[in-house]
């Protein structure tokens, strides 16, 4: 099969190659997905530069989330999934081969149904983000008639977020940091959305959000402390998923304690399989009862040409998902 890897981090031009590497088989408990696409996520592209990640494995696919069909499945499967089209997730954890390729063995449970209304494409923009704004918001308890705020409401996790917490019954407050960003939440539902380089955002954000704020869906605890401790409502919780440029910072406990806030990390990886089953199933319901949801393309890039696809990540411009085609012949014809 063809596939792209790196053998050492680094630059994505300087350490990921493209060739072909054999074809994968199915273990016990697995299915083997012909993939069609392949998401670049941040966490990614942090892994394969070196980026709070080592190099767990001698040769690493990158890339964990994708979407295709299923052809062959090993024992313990049932045969019924053969032909079943699918998006997955967590590719690239716990083992060394991801999506960047044409095909990728994984463990059934990884590869959920993909309705007929969603292409490929939108399909391996779920995964991870998708899942993360699915915890972030419903992990503890409901938020029916909640104000949310989503910090980042133009990105991948964020633009989730506020589909899912309107899904849910939420009023949302969304901050972004372009008018074009801003159009970008405000399509996915936000109720208010606030440009927060602006130099009243707090003000707004706290005028928007009325009693203040319940529960905080957050892509950087660190630069958004200040925000979110000034328009969180007593016992709020707040959740946050990502790290920006500044990893470590200063977190004013007193204001915490006498709020009574909830400061929760979330990391997928360290959660249990349990816990993200049932965020799963949860977003295959939402799929189900919203084929109008939005699943952003950014933009799309061939399977040789996944180095591009990483740096379009890392240039932090992109308004939803960079997708890679995992068929060059296709991609070419």
């Amino acid at each position: 099969m063809k596939a792209v890897w790196y053998e050492k981090q680094g630059p994505a031009r300087e350490v990921l190659q493209y060739g072909e590497m054999p074809t994968p088989a199915p273990g016990r408990g697995e299915v083997r997905v012909r993939l069609s696409a392949s998401a670049v996520n941040p966490a990614d592209a942090n892994r394969r530069a070196g980026r709070l990640h080592g190099m767990d494995y001698p040769r690493i696919v990158p890339n964990s989330d994708g979407a295709g069909v299923i052809d062959a499945v090993g024992e313990g499967v049932s045969a019924s999934r053969v032909g079943q089209r699918v998006w997955i997730y967590f590719g690239q954890r716990g083992r060394p081969f991801g999506t960047a390729a044409e095909y990728i063995c994984l463990p059934e449970e990884l590869a959920s149904a993909l309705p007929a209304h969603v292409s490929d494409e939108q399909g391996a923009c779920l995964g991870i983000p998708c899942m993360t704004a699915y915890l972030a918001l419903f992990d503890s308890g409901p938020i029916d008639g909640a104000t949310v705020l989503v910090t980042g409401g133009a990105g991948a996790v964020g633009h989730y977020a506020i589909q899912l917490a309107k899904w849910a019954g939420a009023f949302v407050v969304a901050t972004v940091s372009s008018p074009a960003k801003a159009d970008h939440a405000k399509s996915a539902g936000a109720d208010a959305v606030v440009d927060y380089t602006a130099s009243l955002a707090q003000e707004q954000v706290r005028l928007a959000a009325r009693k203040g704020v319940q529960r905080i869906v957050d892509v950087d605890a660190v630069a958004n402390t200040e925000l979110v401790l000034n328009v969180a409502a007593e016992g709020a919780t707040w959740v946050t998923y990502a790290l920006g440029v500044q990893p470590v910072g200063a977190l004013p406990m007193a204001r915490v304690i006498r709020n009574n806030l909830r400061l929760q990390g979330l990391y997928l990886s360290g959660l249990s399989a349990e816990r993200r089953r049932k965020a799963q199933l949860g977003v295959c319901r939402w799929m189900e009862e919203n084929p109008q949801a939005l699943h952003t393309v950014d933009s799309t890039f061939a399977l040789h040409d996944t180095a591009r696809a990483h740096e379009a990540v890392e240039a932090k411009t992109k308004v939803g998902t960079v997708v890679v085609r995992c068929n060059d012949a296709a991609a070419l014809a």
